[in-house]
């Protein structure tokens, strides 16, 4: 049965959408702020590039390996509690990153970190895209999800600064207190039926989130972009310190412009994605943009860098502010179910990225970097052919609510 939820007044709305993009720029920023700080992590650990890579995949496997088990508890225990529970979670690895005695520590406090980090994302999107009705979702979808950038910026520029005045491991400290904070006025301030009804117990059987073939074809059909969007986030900074000189700041800087330009493209991708139904279309173009400017990344200077990034991180924002919007359109999906479809296809992603993220640190400890850039390359435009088994949809324009998407045979999960 369903408990049921008293609807929230626009006030509410735009209080827990607020605080929900505060949480997301949180959790963002102990994403990337370990970046700056792994010349310095390595130095005193004595580790090279290649367990840097380890390092930032430890992350994403912890991410990847609970996204489903998120939607799966938020069908359960309700969206509100389980992302509130996962950024909890990742402030207490941030925090506890600082005191690490040794690298193999740090590993398993990052890949804690990357549990709470898993734990949060799908159920607050689905929290957010729940607090407005269809056709008004794009925009605080895409916003949110955008938001991301804006702590990545965040976590790029200010561990770049922290970490020559005080070192990594305030570096890392900061951003885990940060969150902790808004954890608690989340909690306070958003209220416990946020998101609409729980149902208790959830109903048996698979659910259908998981054997809808949409929810595979957008999962490993950006395994690339994932991979591509967190080691160029992480490693530029490096990359521009130790191979092109560049000061701290300025690397910095540059790092942040990898990030940042996809909060103005979160917003006009879940745009588009509302209003027109060639949502392949505006994947592969995204995805192929990105791709093209990336190849052109060693051999531009500083200038270069931060048009490349512009445009890098702008399309990225594009496609996943289309791709979290999708599944609203997934009439086989149940609403309730749209958190587990988005933690699926998240899982996916963030497991295959966890992959191309570790191959990039060995391809640059053995090849350099202009050799990793390219192979970053690659793997965006290699994953895209899963989008062949993708199901059409159409957009809110292009669909009065409640009429039926044509909905092919689903396939059984592995």
């Amino acid at each position: 049965m369903a408990t049921p939820a008293l609807p929230l007044s626009p006030r509410t709305v735009r209080r827990a959408t607020l605080l929900l993009i505060a949480l997301r720029i949180g959790y963002a920023y102990n994403w990337f702020d370990v970046g700056p700080g792994l010349p310095a992590i390595g130095a005193e650990f004595g580790v090279g590039i290649a367990d840097w890579g380890l390092l930032i995949a430890s992350f994403l496997v912890g991410a990847g390996l609970f996204q489903v088990p998120a939607g799966l508890l938020a069908r359960r225990y309700g969206s509100r509690a389980v992302s509130l529970a996962g950024t909890a979670l990742l402030a207490i690895g941030g925090v506890g990153s600082a005191f690490a005695p040794d690298f193999a520590a740090l590993l398993a406090l990052r890949l804690l970190s990357g549990i709470g980090a898993g734990l949060f994302f799908s159920p607050a999107i689905g929290l957010v895209a729940s607090l407005y009705p269809e056709g008004r979702r794009g925009v605080p979808v895409g916003t949110f999800s955008s938001a991301f950038s804006a702590g990545a910026a965040l976590g790029l520029l200010g561990s770049s600064a922290l970490v020559p005045l005080l070192g990594w491991r305030w570096g890392v400290a900061v951003g885990g207190l940060a969150l902790a904070v808004i954890t608690l006025a989340a909690y306070v301030a958003i209220p416990r039926n946020a998101g609409g009804p729980v149902r208790t117990p959830p109903p048996a059987g698979i659910p259908a989130a998981l054997r809808y073939r949409g929810t595979w074809a957008v999962g490993l059909a950006f395994i690339g972009v994932e991979g591509a969007s967190f080691a160029t986030g992480q490693f530029i900074v490096p990359y521009g310190e130790t191979v092109l000189g560049w000061a701290a700041l300025l690397a910095g800087g540059v790092g942040m412009m990898f990030v940042l330009p996809s909060v103005v493209g979160g917003p006009v991708g879940g745009s588009i994605a509302e209003r027109h139904s060639n949502h392949r279309t505006q994947f592969i173009v995204a995805t192929l943009v990105g791709a093209w400017v990336l190849l052109a990344l060693p051999f531009v200077g500083w200038v270069g860098a931060i048009a490349i990034g512009t445009a890098f991180s702008f399309g990225y924002g594009v496609i996943y502010a289309v791709m979290y919007v999708l599944p609203h359109y997934w009439r086989s999906v149940p609403s309730a179910e749209i958190p587990l479809a988005i933690g699926l296809f998240n899982s996916i992603q963030l497991a295959g990225g966890a992959v191309v993220s570790a191959a990039f640190g060995w391809v640059v400890a053995e090849r350099g970097y202009s050799v990793g850039w390219a192979f970053l390359s690659a793997a965006m435009v290699v994953f895209l052919v899963a989008l062949l088994a993708l199901p059409p949809t159409v957009g809110a324009a292009g669909r009065p609510p409640g009429a039926a998407e044509p909905v092919p045979p689903a396939v059984p999960g592995p």
